[in-house]
């Protein structure tokens, strides 16, 4: 992650293995292209972006020598009927064997993906089922991918806002902070922040705040809560389990639902008195999506209830626990307490981090 602030507005950029400090700008390789060309090269296939008859494409090279094209539509701008979305063509082709040449996806009018026209996740997932077939390995593993999503995370609870431009994505501090201490104290807090979750950090140091005090502890996260329910769903074998955890999430007044209502309609209140034009009709756009919600909740809700009634064990999840004798289970629990190491524990201090300037 680099900070910098060119003409006084302060800015965030990530980089990482597939986006080199070697390589040019993604302004002037990638036109656009980098959400297509970013998950080609997770999977090994080496890619570049060209001007084709109109427009530009992505040129990829497949392991047999053959190439893939990714193409919006190509004929003139001109030819395109009032109103039509742009729509995509994904051809394979080798130089040396025509036999090779086939459709990959076509969104094209009349094509056999036409329903999605111009929508980017049903390319990429014909495509991933493209290479699946020719025996390209799977994307690797995705920690990379998961500390820029981590690093998107602390910039925007920090105050950061993410703005995707022609030339790519970034963060930015809101426009109309424009005082430096509270540029540089915002900066910091996002700085040691990164920093503790593992994510190397360059900034210019008249950026940073010396005077931030630096925090090491922190309470879990309201997101990481929810994502936990989520995990002991996933190894719930039993609907009172999973009900447990959803009826965090429905139960009435209190419960993650009904805070949610709550927290929108509190957030429209106090947006609509601020003095801009446009803020009531910005706090009636949150109520409207409010009510919205809540009508989806009331579903959720009734579904919980479904659910709860249903009591009974997953038919696919075994419960082996439950399944053992009685002896059996009395002789692992005698075996585990002799295995008991000593009840002493030893706690170690955390080294204190330190704030690097450079």
């Amino acid at each position: 992650m680099t900070f910098s602030r060119p003409g006084g507005r302060v800015t965030a950029r990530t980089s990482g293995p597939f986006d080199r400090a070697d390589r040019a700008p993604a302004s002037a390789q990638e036109h656009g292209y980098a959400h297509l060309t970013t998950a080609l090269r997770q999977r090994g296939v080496e890619c570049t972006v060209e001007y084709g008859l109109s427009d530009y494409i992505v040129c990829a090279e497949l392991p047999d020598h053959s190439t893939m094209i990714i193409s919006p539509p190509q004929e003139p701008p001109a030819d395109h009927p009032p109103g039509h979305p742009p729509t995509w063509l994904v051809t394979r082709s080798h130089p040396y064997d025509t036999a090779v040449h086939s459709v990959v996806y076509s969104s094209e009018p009349g094509g056999p993906h036409a329903q999605h026209q111009g929508e980017v996740p049903p390319l990429l997932a014909a495509i991933d089922t493209f290479l699946d077939q020719l025996g390209l390995e799977p994307r690797g593993p995705m920690a990379a991918f998961a500390r820029f999503n981590a690093a998107d995370a602390i910039l925007h609870r920090a105050g950061f806002v993410s703005e995707v431009t022609h030339y790519g994505r970034f963060h930015r501090l809101p426009a109309t902070m424009t005082d430096p201490a509270e540029q540089r104290r915002a900066v910091t807090r996002a700085f040691d922040a990164l920093q503790a979750g593992g994510i190397t950090v360059s900034c210019d140091p008249d950026l940073l705040d010396p005077n931030v005090p630096i925090l090491h502890d922190h309470e879990q996260y309201l997101g990481d809560q929810l994502a936990d329910l989520a995990r002991s769903i996933a190894r719930a074998d039993h609907t009172t389990q999973v009900v447990s955890a959803l009826s965090e999430l429905t139960a009435p007044d209190d419960g993650v639902l009904d805070r949610i209502t709550e927290f929108l309609n509190s957030t429209a209140g106090w947006w609509e008195g601020l003095v801009e034009p446009a803020d009531p009709l910005h706090a009636d756009h949150l109520r409207r999506i409010a009510r919205t919600l809540t009508v989806s909740f009331l579903e959720i809700r009734k579904l919980r209830d479904t659910l709860a009634d249903r009591h009974t064990a997953h038919p696919l999840r075994p419960r082996p626990d439950r399944l053992q004798p009685a002896a059996a289970r009395a002789g692992t629990a005698l075996a585990s307490v002799s295995k008991a190491p000593p009840a002493t524990a030893i706690r170690t201090a955390s080294p204190t981090v330190s704030r690097a300037r450079s």
